[in-house]
Order: C-alpha cells, then sequence, then structure tokens
C-alpha cells in the first residue's frame, strides 16, 4: 500500500478535533506549565523571613525592647507570642506553635555592661534551614542601635547563645526522612493516584454496571475503596522509619502510636481527595493527569524542601488545603519533637475537615449511572 498524504492529513485532523473536545486534556496542557511556573517562579522562596518566633523576658532592662526591635529588623524572625518561663517556651517549640524563642536573663543589664553574651536563642534545628537563618543572627551588631550612654560604655559587640533543640548535629537526615514519609505516601500509587483511577477503573472495565444492580450505598462505596490501601499506607510509613532510624539513625522521640495515627488521618485525607478526581475524570489517562494538580503543591508547598514561613501568603493559604502540608507538620512534631496527638489539635482538625468535606463530595458526586 502506498503512502498517502490525504489518509495521513485526515488522521491529523481526526486527532485535532479529538483533543478540541476533550476539554480535561486541552485544560491539562494549558494549565501544568502555568502551575508549574508559579510554584517554582512565585510560591517557592530559599531566603528564610518572617520565621515564627516567641520571647521570655525575664529581665525589666529597656534594652531587652530594643534588643528585639532589632532582632524584627532583620525580617529574619517575627515575634508572635511572649511567654513568661522557658518551659511554656519549650512546649511552643514541640507543638509547633513557634520556630524559636529569645530569652532575656535578669541580668541582662549586667551583660550588657560586661561585654557578656546577652540573651539566648532556642531553636528547633529539626528543620535545618530554620536553624541556620537564627544562627546567623547569632553576632548581629547591636552598639548602634543603644542610645542611652549608660549602656553604650565599656562594651563592644554583644552577642546570642543559640540552643538547638531535637538535632543539635544540624543532620539534613533527620529532617528529610520523616518528611519522606509524606511525599512517598503521596506520591506512590497507594495513595491519590491509585484512588484517582478508582471508579474510572471500574467504569472502563464494565464492572461499574455491575454495581449499579447492587443496593450497595455510595458512601459505602466510597469507605470501601479506600480501607485495603490504608494498611498498605501504614506499611509503606514503618519501613521508611524503620530504615531511616537504623540505617541513617534518625532518632524516633515521639510514641509509635501518635506517629499512626498522625499518619491514618493523613492516609484517609489524601485517599478521598483521589476519590473525588476519579468522580471527575472520565478516563485513567484523566484522572493521572488530574493528580498532577495534587502532587506537585504538595510536595512543594508542604515545607519538604522550602520552608513553609519563607512562602508567600497566597502560597501559604493554598498550602494549607492540602493534606501534606498538615501531615509534614505531625510527623516532624511526633518523630523529632516527641509531641503528642493532642498537642496538635490544629492540624488534626484541619485533616478531618478535609476528610469530611471530601468523602461527601466524592459520594454526592457518584451516581450509580452508566451516564
Amino acid at each position: 500500500m502506498k503512502l498517502s498524504f490525504s489518509r495521513f492529513s485526515a488522521i491529523v485532523v481526526k486527532e485535532f478535533a479529538q483533543l478540541s473536545r476533550d476539554h480535561m486534556t486541552f485544560a491539562m496542557v494549558l494549565m501544568i506549565p502555568i502551575v508549574q511556573l508559579l510554584l517554582f517562579g512565585y510560591a517557592i522562596n530559599t531566603d528564610v523571613r518572617n520565621i515564627p518566633v516567641g520571647v521570655v523576658n525575664q529581665s525589666q532592662n529597656k534594652a531587652a525592647q530594643i534588643i528585639e526591635q532589632a532582632v524584627e529588623a532583620t525580617q529574619v524572625v517575627d515575634v508572635k507570642h511572649y511567654y513568661l518561663t522557658t518551659d511554656e517556651a519549650e512546649d511552643a517549640i514541640v507543638r509547633g506553635e513557634v520556630r524559636a524563642v529569645l530569652v532575656f536573663p535578669p541580668d541582662l543589664g549586667r551583660r550588657i555592661a560586661s561585654d557578656q553574651v546577652v540573651a539566648q536563642w532556642m531553636v528547633d534545628a529539626s528543620d535545618t534551614m530554620l536553624g541556620a537563618a537564627i544562627l546567623q543572627l547569632r553576632s548581629m551588631p547591636l552598639n548602634q542601635l543603644f542610645q542611652d550612654p549608660a549602656l553604650a560604655q565599656n562594651r563592644s559587640e554583644p552577642s546570642f547563645e543559640v540552643a538547638l533543640f531535637f538535632n543539635p548535629t544540624r543532620r539534613s537526615a533527620v529532617n528529610i526522612v520523616p518528611g519522606l514519609v509524606a511525599v512517598i505516601l503521596t506520591m506512590t500509587m497507594t495513595m491519590v493516584m491509585f484512588t484517582a483511577t478508582a471508579i474510572v477503573r471500574e467504569r472502563e472495565r464494565g464492572n461499574l454496571e455491575f454495581l449499579i444492580t447492587t443496593p450497595i450505598h455510595p458512601l459505602e462505596l466510597m469507605a470501601g475503596k479506600i480501607v485495603p490501601f490504608i494498611f498498605i499506607g501504614l506499611f509503606q510509613v514503618s519501613l521508611i522509619l524503620g530504615l531511616g532510624h537504623y540505617l541513617m539513625q534518625v532518632p524516633i522521640v515521639g510514641s509509635l502510636l501518635d506517629v499512626y495515627l498522625a499518619t491514618l488521618l493523613f492516609i484517609g485525607a489524601s485517599l478521598i481527595l483521589g476519590l473525588i478526581i476519579s468522580t471527575l475524570a472520565k478516563t485513567q489517562l484523566q484522572a493521572m493527569q488530574m493528580t498532577v494538580f495534587i502532587l506537585l503543591p504538595s510536595i512543594l508547598l508542604s515545607g519538604f524542601m522550602f520552608p513553609y514561613e519563607a512562602m508567600p501568603k497566597a502560597a501559604q493559604y493554598l498550602a494549607e488545603v492540602l493534606p501534606a502540608t498538615h501531615f509534614m507538620r505531625m510527623i516532624r512534631a511526633t518523630v523529632l519533637r516527641g509531641a503528642e496527638i493532642h498537642q496538635l489539635l490544629p492540624d488534626v482538625f484541619a485533616l478531618l475537615i478535609i476528610s469530611g468535606v471530601g468523602i461527601c463530595i466524592a459520594a454526592l458526586r457518584f451516581n450509580k449511572s452508566l451516564d
């Protein structure tokens, strides 16, 4: 058979016509580059700024306020809370309420006059990038900030002492391994992408016709779809943390029960998100394409690669809608800081809300009909 340009052109025209009718694929072609451009060009920022910190002021000296203002002027930190004691401050760091605390000692005036360390930073060093940003403030010059001659005499360069909590050696593996739990669970086929094809696969294989004839309720179907993968997800968590602990000496400070409870909340929210996608997509290809809108922001905005605090506010608002962001905080808090699940209630409630709303949406969108 001789090649025919007319037959070839007819196929090309047909494919273009088919693509023009496939609005989902056209949207993916258009939106994926835009999403990546916005994420990498706008939301991702390696310059750490506005780290939420607290202050414990045990001194009545006015120099404490001057030093606090000087530290905030660097824009590296943002004072959010004040605590009465260092014990309260340590508990706030464990909960993730703040990432560091500046402690002014009772004898602040004497320390300034005698050229000693004026204050101490208590830093959550489980995030190495945030710890490095605080360390840069350790020797910041303060001489020019004191206008009172009584404070300025007999003094050279006051400095800060830095106490690194949870990762004093600043090993990257300590920060990365717990975060990998969220990333791997999100990326593997047992999470969003797999369940995103669940209902679509039933339709393409013809099983949906059988399900239509059964008395099963849509909510029962949605819940039944995700249960097997919950156990697979828990196995993956055990594998990752176990290998990280024995091969890379990553400490597991918290209770394994709290770790698994946090993981269950995340797995449920992620699987339900995949079910919503499966009710929107018509084919498995469309379902896999739509997961890109979940996978990319989940990895890049969760705080795994880039500090959450360094992101613009708009990116932070988007990150709060994604389950991976809340789980990233919870898994690092439980594994590295020994936080208990009741200390992480904001993230717990966020995942419960995402799961509850998601399962209702998926159940409402699933119709027991072929059309």
